[in-house]
């Protein structure tokens, strides 16, 4: 991926280069500039798309990892051996939630600045480029008010007010897909941006510049923001809007995937991967598990997926050691039933040697074991979660950089989303045709992302019971929940979306009551809805800030957001 690198490299010179001049016609001046030929908005789009995808490792460790990821059931702390317990984030930490609030809400000027240069009258005026800074902007503001709620939108742009007030859930979701509707008139049938510097190809690392599946995503996020409205206080706009999604093209073709390439050379302060923190703080202290939940929907309904998700268990000799005092002394026999009970749900050989003080197991190795570790789990159980019993993620997803070896893209949008968001329209009676076939379709075009082979999705698809739409209506929207949720491996501000707008997996959506073995939180036990808004917001602009909490509630992670079920 080397393109890569030298294509955010030529993004950040001429970053560099605008940010120095008072006046854009200052670059025409400089010996060292640009020339006005070369100059392009095409040099200013791999750096947003990156920034919002992959950005470096501070927020990408804090806010998808310790948040995003971790709240949608994905990935878990909190074996022995790291540095914290599963209870991380479900606890307020405001170093952590500042992290992620603070690179989220400044996303927005980096691209302000684009969408001035390229806009009518703007320095690099191109109407196309500006359709796709439009598209940029939407899964922008999806994933910042999905995540927190009330954020600044309307006013958020304008660089003569300093301290912008917050808009309601309902009013973004409106202006967003306003945005897209007008993005997707701008690019009719068009395919390209323009011609010379302005064709736009490798510094698009979603399409390669392709502007109709710019289009596709578009409707396609429509149709995803439309359905997660749907019910809302006010979101009377919603059916009309699913049925014009509906009669347009989206994503639905392995083709269509927007898929963020990880350059293995960029420095981890510019472009962030997991391998930055999986390898390169040493040992087992910043390493993780792959959740539980994921584990056994995987496994436990012969899902092609589980061996490129997930490492089978290193297994082997494992000893519990009865603590001397504290509460683990009489908690000691549960919590060796808790873990061992794992093992026997994923069906794992072992023996097992009881003494006064301690339980030795010895895990066969006949066969590879996939084990997810719980979600949540408490800081007293922490000495008996063992590294060895649990699945860590698949190398592909943890590689290192500048080994050689491939790292997993990021999650934009893809044809399998199309496919469930189709799927999910027609059982809910909001669109025609055939949900089985669409259902199907997202499920092979899943699988095809993470190299499985087409005799095993034929397989999976003709066998499990997990293929097929075959129960009721609640039972058939519960399947293609976690199925999307499924294909949002890696993406856990959307994994983590779905889950709190469907129900499912219900198994994270019902919370935690168990405090032997679970940690209750600053949310006694309940999901994690939102989080919080960051201290720089409070000490910048905290009248405006106080005045969305009247409107939607207190600044606590379990405060529901508005398109929430129950809300």
């Amino acid at each position: 991926m080397k393109g890569i690198l030298k294509i955010f490299s030529a993004t950040l010179l001429l970053i560099f280069s605008l940010s120095s001049c008072s006046d854009f016609e200052e670059i025409n001046t400089k010996p060292d500039a640009f020339t006005s030929d070369e100059v392009s908005a095409k040099y200013f789009l791999t750096g947003i798309q990156i920034e919002l995808y992959a950005p470096n490792r501070y927020p990408y460790w804090r806010a998808q990892l310790i948040h995003a990821d971790r709240f949608a059931g994905m990935f878990t702390f909190g074996f022995n051996g790291c540095w914290w317990n599963d209870g991380l984030a479900y606890s307020y930490s405001g170093g952590y939630t500042d992290a992620a609030y603070d690179w989220m809400a400044s996303y927005v000027s980096k691209l302000s600045v684009y969408q001035n240069f390229v806009k009518e009258g703007g320095d690099l005026e191109n109407e196309n480029f500006y359709a796709i800074g439009l598209i940029m902007k939407g899964l922008y503001y999806q994933m910042y008010t999905d995540t927190f709620g009330m954020v600044p939108y309307t006013e958020a742009s304008n660089p003569d007010i300093i301290t912008p007030k917050f808009d309601t859930q309902e009013e973004i979701y409106k202006g967003v897909i306003a945005d897209l509707d007008r993005a997707m008139e701008i690019i009719g049938s068009q395919t390209e941006t323009g011609t010379g510097v302005e064709l736009l190809t490798g510094n698009d690392l979603f399409f390669n510049g392709d502007l109709q599946k710019w289009k596709k995503m578009a409707n396609t996020l429509k149709l995803r923001m439309a359905l997660r409205a749907q019910g809302a206080t006010g979101a009377g706009f919603a059916d009309a809007v699913i049925n014009e999604a509906l009669s347009s093209p989206l994503l639905t073709d392995e083709g269509d995937n927007a898929l963020l390439p990880k350059d293995i050379e960029i420095s981890q302060w510019a472009n962030a991967a997991y391998g930055d923190v999986w390898h390169n703080f040493g040992g087992r202290g910043s390493k993780w598990k792959v959740g539980k939940t994921v584990v056994d929907y995987l496994r436990d309904n012969n899902d092609p997926r589980l061996p490129h998700y997930a490492e089978p268990i290193i297994g082997g000799e494992v000893t519990f050691t009865k603590p001397s005092e504290g509460s683990g002394v009489a908690l000691f026999d549960k919590y060796v039933s808790f873990i061992l009970g794992e093992l026997d749900n994923a069906g794992v050989s072992y023996t097992r040697e009881d003494s006064a003080d301690q339980v030795k197991i010895n895990v066969s190795d006949e066969q590879p074991y996939y084990v997810g570790q719980p979600t949540r789990l408490n800081g007293d159980i922490y000495p008996h979660v063992k590294y060895e019993l649990f699945s860590a993620p698949a190398e592909w997803v943890v590689n290192p950089k500048n080994s050689g070896e491939p790292i997993f893209p990021e999650v934009v949008m893809t044809a399998a989303e199309g496919n469930f968001l189709q799927a999910e329209a027609i059982v809910k009676g909001l669109g025609s045709g055939d949900a089985q076939t669409y259902y199907q379709n997202g499920i092979a075009e899943a699988m095809k992302i993470w190299n499985v082979g087409q005799d095993e999705i034929d397989n999976f698809l003709a066998n499990e019971d997990m293929a097929l739409l075959n129960g009721t209506m609640e039972e058939n929207l519960e399947k293609i929940a976690i199925q999307r949720w499924l294909a949002s491996y890696t993406d856990g501000f959307e994994a983590w979306a779905i889950v709190r707008d469907t129900g499912y997996p219900k198994e994270l959506a019902n919370g935690v009551s168990d405090y032997d073995i679970y940690s209750a939180g600053t949310l006694n036990g309940e999901y994690p809805q939102r989080m919080r808004y960051g201290n720089q917001e409070y000490n910048t602009n905290g009248a405006n800030l106080e005045a969305a909490l009247q409107i939607q509630g207190p600044d606590e992670q379990g405060t529901e957001l508005w398109w929430a079920p129950n809300n």
